[in-house]
């Protein structure tokens, strides 16, 4: 074999492994976030305190001025897992003799090379019903996807075979920069909530536009419809000082799903603990405490049930809450949502 032929076969190698490091980019790419995040919106395992980031309808629940934060690192272990914090600040108001509820949000959340940001302003709109109040609400928001472009690797030596603006990998446009790549979109979703002092459930439906995030005139992403449908009890125990609250929580984009359900128990109204399920694959431990009055602390660890076991040492969330009140009682018994007990 001559030595020009020896040449040859190296350089076909070479793209070979080229070509195999694209294949291996794209699936990253197109699967990763889908084997880690089944859909597009952050996973939350306290949803039971939190139904206003998922559902606009119940913004201003109950009687208190609310600020909430929380913050969940999926996957701990693993290399560029998602991390997502939520901050939201929702009220109560009354106009005449009619109810409503405002507030906004704001949401950050990177999944690998992928950072997503989005803020909303969600209204409600209260009826009295029966012994409770029914709600229909809607946000009003924008979403901006990133791309890190400059965190591409293709490995060491192998930077002749890049072919500037290569489909596989993401490409600056206006928007961007020499290091990433990103889109806005207008984003929309309504929502339904019912709550009593015994029972709530609620459904909702999110990026009812279906917002198109263009990175270039060849790289974009749609963000497909997210519905979510939820509800809880809260079964007061003979012993007084004890009390159980089932919930249960299902989240689609009609492409994959979702099922949470939850155990709690709250003791003398103050402390909470529980476990969790995750059809998706995973065992949730929930603890919770009302520290002071209005201000709440609550702690979930997801420890995966599946296969990640071996890669992953969990999942973190960390949630905190301080509500006060600013409306007198709606009626003579006290009115309390499952979040404010």
């Amino acid at each position: 074999m001559t030595r020009k032929s020896i040449d040859i076969i190296n350089v076909c190698s070479n793209k070979i492994v080229i070509v195999k490091r694209y294949i291996v980019l794209l699936f990253a790419l197109v699967n990763g976030v889908v084997l880690l995040r089944a859909q597009f919106d952050a996973q939350i395992g306290q949803y039971m305190f939190m139904q206003s980031i998922y559902n606009p309808a119940a913004v201003g629940d109950g009687d208190l001025m609310r600020v909430l934060a929380s913050h969940r690192m999926d996957f701990t272990g693993i290399q560029d897992a998602p991390m997502t914090t939520h901050f939201s600040f929702s009220s109560p108001f009354v106009i005449g003799k009619t109810h409503h509820g405002a507030g906004v949000r704001f949401m950050n959340d990177r999944f690998g090379l992928f950072s997503n940001q989005s803020l909303y302003l969600e209204y409600a709109y209260k009826i009295r019903l029966g012994k409770g109040y029914l709600s229909v609400g809607a946000d009003l928001g924008l979403i901006n996807l990133s791309f890190a472009v400059d965190s591409v690797d293709l490995g060491a030596g192998q930077d002749d075979y890049h072919v500037e603006g290569d489909d596989a990998i993401p490409q600056v446009s206006g928007g961007g920069s020499e290091k990433g790549a990103s889109g806005m979109g207008f984003d929309m979703g309504l929502g339904v909530y019912y709550s009593c002092s015994t029972w709530w459930a609620g459904a909702s439906y999110s990026h009812l536009t279906q917002p198109t995030l263009e990175w270039s005139e060849r790289t974009s992403v749609t963000v497909r419809g997210t519905m979510y449908v939820a509800g809880g009890y809260n079964w007061q125990l003979k012993h007084r000082d004890w009390m159980l609250l089932p919930s249960a929580m299902v989240q689609t984009d009609f492409k994959g799903w979702d099922v949470n359900l939850t155990l709690l128990a709250q003791l003398q109204k103050r402390y909470r603990f529980g476990l969790g399920y995750r059809i998706a694959g995973s065992v949730n431990l929930i603890v919770g405490l009302d520290i002071i009055n209005g201000l709440q602390l609550g702690y979930t660890y997801e420890l995966p049930a599946n296969s990640l076991i071996k890669e992953s040492y969990g999942s973190h969330e960390l949630y905190l809450a301080y509500g006060f009140n600013i409306l007198k009682p709606r009626h003579t018994n006290k009115y309390k949502s499952i979040r404010y007990l």
